[in-house]
């Protein structure tokens, strides 16, 4: 396996691995507004165009939280540990029916025994590739909400499933979830707008659930060795356009090669990290894609 420290100065391990809680900030808030307005759009003009609008857009925002609670679970988000810990817990894990610290205990497990037959997260992707009649009643339980009724009931019986691995919150957290769920719910009602929740809710059910499929699909499914321990070739990294990532990859989730790689680095350090990658050729044999589409095709294949 490759050891990637032996491949840096000390100037570049610097660079790639400091954490910035101006940077962080910026993702928090920057991905909490994306949610403002597009919640306020659908308030402002409900009608069948915004709906539709705002159910093919938010999933990516509520995504965005979920990533930011995985970077503040391996404690990168921010510099300061407390932060990670709090904001990671209550303005992104919590609103998306994640746990961070439950969270956070199971992922470091994928992270230790991915390219293994013990990876927790295997059977989010042994399967693939799969024929497209497979894949399409996949997509038709996510969108119709099954999936999110099966994490639903998990949740209420006090688990966490949905955004890797699966791990036992208990009451408390159970509790939790209902008490941020409430508080978004009577913000919105505070403003007039309480119908707007089951619109928050509704999307977090349906087309997040496919989206969440889509990332599991990209970063680890129909990889060249899923049982080589080098991330390079058990974990895939999309160069997709930016108008995918705003849909799918946000806060630089499609970097998942590299991120597994080194975990320490920040997802905002994760572009300048693949570029020094690149010029030192150690992605050279590592497959290319470039678009969503591109994964998806090879994913999803034809017998």
């Amino acid at each position: 396996m490759i050891k990637i420290k032996e491949h840096l100065s000390d100037a570049e391990c610097e660079q790639v691995l400091r954490r910035s809680n101006l940077h962080a900030w910026w993702q928090v808030l920057s991905t909490w507004s994306e949610i403002g307005l597009l919640l306020a759009l659908v308030s402002a003009f409900p009608n069948p165009l915004t709906l539709l609008l705002v159910w093919v857009l938010l999933p990516g925002r509520q995504l965005g939280l979920s990533v930011l609670m995985h970077e503040a679970g391996h404690n990168t988000l921010f510099a300061d540990r407390r932060l990670n810990q709090w904001i990671g817990q209550w303005l992104c894990a919590l609103p998306t029916l994640n746990d961070l610290n439950a969270y956070a205990t199971g992922h470091l497990d994928h992270h230790r025994l991915a390219g293994t037959p013990d990876d927790p997260d295997l059977a989010n992707y042994r399967a693939y590739p799969v024929q497209p009649e497979s894949f399409r009643r996949k997509v038709i339980r996510d969108l119709s909400g099954q999936t999110g009724a099966k994490l639903l009931i998990g949740v209420l019986r006090g688990g966490l499933s949905h955004f890797g691995g699966a791990s036992q919150g208990g009451r408390v957290l159970l509790v939790k979830q209902i008490a941020v769920q409430g508080a978004l719910a009577a913000l919105l009602t505070a403003c007039g707008v309480g119908w707007v929740w089951w619109v928050w809710f509704g999307t977090l059910m349906t087309s997040y659930m496919l989206v969440v499929r889509l990332r599991q699909v990209a970063e680890h499914a129909a990889v060249p060795d899923a049982n080589n321990p080098d991330p390079r070739f058990n974990t895939r990294t999309v160069d997709a356009p930016a108008w995918q990532r705003f849909l799918m990859a946000p806060s630089y989730v499609n970097y998942h090669l590299e991120h597994h790689l080194m975990p320490a680095v920040p997802c905002y350090r994760l572009p300048v990290f693949r570029a020094l990658l690149q010029d030192k050729g150690l992605l050279a044999d590592v497959p290319s894609f470039n678009s969503y589409r591109q994964v998806l095709r090879h994913a999803v294949q034809s017998a």
